[in-house]
């Protein structure tokens, strides 16, 4: 740690009432520390030689105490690092190990810890580098119980986040730590790389100046509709994640909320079976039969809708009507949903409703 700085602020009481003074490391003078502040056990901190048991704050800092020094009595000292480690943002590849970038390579290589969502996976990544750098899993379920370990190692050297495909906290794990590690006044700096969002735009074909990016949309049907009537009248290319096992779902709830809009279902992307299909939303549930890979969708904005399925027409109210209706839906969660993806007043879609079930009936 001969290079490291550490940053001690000491509030004082006694003869210098409420008044700070900042502590410098190896100082020699009045108001100095001898010596540098070292992580001791797991929830430990000595400073000086004296052992501080610090408290974890709301900022992320610590607050200790310390004996009365050259007769002031010291009641908090909130400890703040300054030239630690470097937490690391890395982007890794999304499929194709070959697309890992040389500086992501060289920052895997010099870090003292990897943090990974996956420790199995990111070892295959590690090992086809040819580097042997201690692994600890960081995810949604544990991430909590992970920063003080974190932070710990950020004490002694670098640090590297990863996830098991393209770049932490992009619907992937991540965005819970590097807040709290930021605040702990530590450095955070990303290694861009691989992103599923971009590569899909990107061979999409469609416009790509300004998209929304939606991640995974929810996993049941109602929240899933509700989502996508939320940004059935957003003119911008709509980017979307999905999982094998409920693409044909989305794509039935994207066909009758949006409509039959031209979309490109890109499946496993720089992966040895990777396959683009661009075509309406219809043509992809027919040809997706029994999905398999992972899934982004690029689905056009509301400004790319063909004149024949204007989100204002009638028959796509009618046909999502219907659809909500044989989902259970009730008459005013549906009028609500179908009236703000197609921007028909309400009284008019309710009218609808009332025609669908009585055709349903007869």
């Amino acid at each position: 740690m001969s290079s490291k700085n550490v940053c001690v602020r000491a509030y004082l009481d006694g003869p210098i009432s409420a008044r700070e003074r900042d502590f410098s490391v190896g100082g020699g003078g009045e108001g100095s520390v001898p010596s540098q502040a070292v992580w001791q056990g797991t929830k430990a901190l000595a400073l000086a030689g004296a052992g501080l048991k610090p408290a974890p704050t709301v900022t992320g800092a610590y607050i200790a105490t310390l004996p009365a020094r050259a007769g002031f009595e010291l009641h908090r000292i909130g400890v703040y690092i300054s030239g630690m480690g470097t937490f690391y943002v890395v982007g890794t590849p999304i499929g194709n190990l070959e697309d890992i970038t040389r500086r992501a390579a060289r920052v895997l290589g010099e870090v003292s810890l990897v943090a990974a969502e996956d420790t199995r996976i990111t070892r295959r990544l590690l090992n086809h580098l040819s580097l042997h750098v201690p692994l600890v899993s960081c995810n949604e379920h544990n991430w909590a119980t992970r920063l003080p370990e974190l932070l710990r190692a950020l004490a002694e050297g670098d640090v590297a986040l990863v996830t098991d495909a393209g770049m932490p906290a992009i619907s992937d794990p991540g965005a819970p730590v590097i807040g709290p590690i930021r605040e702990a006044g530590h450095q955070v700096a990303v290694i861009p790389g691989p992103s599923a969002v971009t590569a899909a735009l990107a061979v999409a074909g469609m416009p790509a100046d300004s998209f929304l990016f939606l991640g995974f949309l929810p996993r049941r049907r109602r929240g899933r509709r509700e989502k996508l009537a939320e940004v059935a009248g957003v003119r911008d290319t709509l980017v979307i994640f999905e999982a094998p096992h409920r693409l044909r779902a989305t794509l039935e709830d994207l066909l009758a909320i949006l409509g039959d809009r031209e979309t490109a279902v890109c499946r496993e992307l720089t992966k040895l079976h990777e396959e683009v299909r661009r075509g309406p939303i219809s043509e992809a549930l027919e040809y997706f039969a029994t999905p398999r890979g992972e899934f982004v969708l690029v689905v056009a904005g509301a400004g790319e809708i063909p004149e024949d399925a204007a989100p204002n027409d009638p028959e796509l109210a009618r046909r999502q009507l219907a659809d909500l209706r044989r989902s259970g839906a009730r008459a005013r969660d549906a009028v609500a949903e179908v009236a703000a993806s197609t921007g028909m007043p309400r009284r008019e879609v309710y009218r609808l409703w009332v025609e669908t079930g009585r055709d349903n009936a007869e």
